[in-house]
């Protein structure tokens, strides 16, 4: 059952590039460790990464079942779908079809191209009714959309959520604290996006790359992420926060080492 509040999400635009941290100089002996430390990018932490966002978005752990998920949860988005909650009304979900498209020509969704140009920035279902849901999970089915699907994820969200966590010298878990962030408000330019989320915490700490304390920053910045999450009624929950990450930062779980427990939206989860 999936939970309302959790799966709507962002604006678009995927890019982190304006990073407003200094980076350490290149050759001191913390960039140096910094490139050798395991980060989210890591195939096991990436693992875990799947595990805890499906956990918030689908109540389920099987983050690898969620490639034909797709329903419409009433968040004026339109449809929400995939591993990682493409919108209809975002234009994520455009992408990812042309993106499919172009790898495998006159497939099960091109003929829907159209419309989905035309629903964007709406939660409209015009054109793609009675039968878009039903084709989707059809496509489901083609391993070339489902490498589509991972392709554009960590496109718009993992990779540059790992890059400018790696940027400001977090480590595993604040790597994943933007990842989720990223995920569910995306990184446009309105007050509630990552990179303004980002920059509510940079007004109250500084991350390790410019010399401050690792855990006071992820405070910080988890406390702006909450502030984000009440802007909207959809987001309104915030135990993906409060019972996970947060849990795992004042047990000092900065590199997200197995076993885990948390909670999200009352269920409780665990990985070994």
């Amino acid at each position: 059952m999936k939970h309302p509040t959790h799966t709507s999400r962002r604006t678009l635009l995927a890019l982190i590039g304006a990073s407003l941290a200094s980076v350490p100089l290149i050759g001191s002996p913390r960039a140096a460790a910094l490139r050798a430390a395991v980060g989210l990018d890591d195939p096991a932490k990436k693992e875990i990464a799947m595990k805890l966002v499906s956990s918030a978005e689908n109540s389920s752990l099987d983050w690898k079942a969620q490639y034909k998920y797709i329903e419409d949860i009433g968040d004026g988005r339109g449809y929400t779908a995939g591993i990682i909650g493409f919108c209809s009304g975002t234009g994520d979900m455009l992408d990812l079809v042309e993106l499919y498209a172009d790898r495998r020509p006159g497939n099960v969704l091109a003929p829907y191209l159209p419309a989905l140009r035309r629903v964007n920035g709406t939660d409209s279902h015009d054109g793609l009714d009675p039968h878009y849901p039903r084709d989707w999970a059809r496509a489901a089915q083609d391993q070339e959309f489902r490498r589509a699907q991972n392709n554009e994820r960590d496109r718009v969200y993992f990779n540059p959520a790992v890059r400018q966590g790696k940027t400001d010298g977090l480590r595993v878990l604040g790597q994943f604290a933007y990842y989720d962030a990223i995920v569910m408000h995306g990184d446009g330019d309105d007050p509630t996006s990552f990179r303004n989320i980002r920059r509510r915490a940079l007004n109250r700490a500084r991350p390790p790359a410019q010399g401050g304390d690792e855990v006071t920053y992820l405070h910080a910045f988890l406390d702006a992420r909450v502030w984000a999450m009440k802007q909207e009624e959809a987001h309104s929950d915030t135990s993906r926060v409060d019972t996970a990450q947060r849990v795992f930062l004042r047990k000092g779980n900065l590199d997200l080492e197995t076993p885990l427990d948390w909670q999200v939206y009352g269920d409780s989860y665990h990985i070994d």
